[in-house]
């Protein structure tokens, strides 16, 4: 752990992780300042006088350029004006979840991947509950970690969602157990439009792990499988569980029959009939082996991660319904801010399909939903910033097209489209900046305009 007593710390970005963290290290006897490129939110700049904590907007000044090191807020990115200054001074540069482990006193689970990990992070939150385990839930999902990490003591776990963005920049962060659910290209906009950038960020929640700590992973992801590999071969490496929808493994967990098998220490056990998983779709069943896995390995009994798997509903913003309007239903998935997430999300229908699309494209390749756009959905309404690039790239595909530029006229279009029995679909495919704060602002816009109908 880097010594920080009256170190002077910069941190860069002013959201809800730099807050958080910069409150930490004041109180853990850090001198913080905070520096946003941007105007800083009023609830935060008070926050920060009423903390005595320094701090300054709309830029970068010298003093903020002159830390002992610096901290990265999770939507600040590496190529940014103050990270690169500080690279180029050979001074260290931190992610908040790596300055928020070093006073960690829980085991950590931590899970990451392209699509999902909000979904297994909340999964694992509802079978701790189950099993009457205290836990904290952070990260990239709710709240920060550092918000947190002063109430930790060994008898709670962490359950953290983890973006690749918190991953940039660790140099001691390892948990206890790690979880890569799957690499698809997302956030190329942030990585020079290089997946191989992208996934190495991802790979770096394994860099620190030892034989005393878990790896749990998706063997059916071409990428994860050479990873796993490549771990066996080196010396003292994570324990690995791999988990698979379409084949048995050898450690871990997969389908035989129908039925959702657990493999440890060469031993089988039959945990349940995959019908029986509450949540439907293949992206599902892999979250649950996932979660199944992480609790096995964290010691929570059997009954407890069957009733999980069987009692799970979901969380917000992911394939939510929100209402049945006149034999259509509409559907909010405003968390799918990538190509691949939308793919499952068509995946998941066997119904004709209205799909909204767009928003701020981060280098996406539309044409990889071109057979399941094919296949269900006749209408597409495009939104936002990626409307050019969507017409460009599916224009062709589907029999109407259309473009929209607000959320109630794209409800309303989307309504106008859809025949009874159909499903309108919120599954932009891209992030929400371009029209919205973000994507819960995102979805919770849609819920209204469809709420109007």
């Amino acid at each position: 752990m880097i010594d920080i007593k009256n170190s002077h710390i910069v941190v860069a970005g002013a959201a809800r992780s730099g807050i958080a963290v910069a409150s930490l290290l004041k109180r853990q006897g850090g001198i913080p300042f905070v520096s946003d490129s941007g105007p800083i939110e009023p609830e935060y700049a008070e926050k920060l006088k009423n903390e005595g904590i320094s701090f300054e907007d709309n830029g970068h000044s010298d003093r903020a350029l002159e830390g002992d090191f610096l901290v990265l807020s999770p939507g600040v990115p590496s190529t940014s004006t103050i990270a690169k200054s500080y690279l180029k001074q050979h001074k260290q540069v931190f992610s908040e979840v790596e300055v928020a482990s070093w006073f960690c006193n829980s085991p950590i689970i931590a899970v990451t991947g392209s699509n999902g990990k909000t979904s297994v992070a909340n999964w694992l939150a509802h079978t701790w509950k189950l099993a009457d385990r205290d836990f904290i839930l952070a990260g990239n999902i709710g709240t920060a970690f550092s918000e947190h990490v002063e109430q930790t003591s060994s008898d709670k776990t962490v359950l953290l969602e983890i973006s690749s963005f918190q991953l940039d920049h660790i140099q001691q962060f390892r948990p206890d157990i790690s979880i890569i659910l799957n690499i698809t290209p997302d956030h190329l906009d942030r990585y020079d439009n290089d997946f191989d950038r992208y996934a190495s960020s991802k790979l770096k929640i394994t860099k620190n792990q030892d034989q005393d700590y878990w790896f749990i992973y998706n063997v059916d992801d071409p990428i994860l499988s050479s990873h796993a590999q490549k771990l066996a071969g080196e010396d003292n490496t994570p324990k690995a569980l791999a988990y698979s929808s379409t084949g048995e493994v050898a450690n871990g967990a997969f389908v035989r029959n129908g039925k959702l098998i657990l493999k440890l220490n060469n031993k089988e056990e039959q945990l349940m009939h995959i019908n029986e998983i509450g949540m439907s779709g293949q992206h599902n069943l892999q979250n649950g082996m996932a979660t199944a896995l992480a609790a096995r390995a964290s010691e929570i009994k059997n009954e407890f991660i069957r009733e999980s798997l069987k009692t799970f509903e979901g969380v917000a913003h992911r394939l939510e319904l929100v209402r049945n309007f006149k034999g259509v239903q509409f559907v909010n998935d405003s968390k799918a801010t990538n190509v691949n997430a939308v793919w499952f999300a068509l995946d998941s229908f066997t119904v004709p399909v209205v799909l909204i699309l767009g928003g701020r494209d981060k280098g996406n390749d539309y044409s990889i939903l071109i057979p399941q756009i094919r296949d269900k959905v006749h209408t597409i309404v495009a939104i936002g910033e990626a409307r050019e690039k969507i017409k460009n790239q599916l224009g062709s595909v589907v029999p109407h097209l259309l473009e929209a530029g607000s959320m109630k006229e794209t409800v309303k279009l989307a309504n106008k489209q859809a025949k009874r029995g159909e499903v309108v679909l919120l599954s932009p495919a891209c992030s929400s900046f371009d029209m919205f704060k973000n994507f819960e602002d995102r979805g919770n816009a849609f819920k209204q305009a469809v709420l109007e109908l």
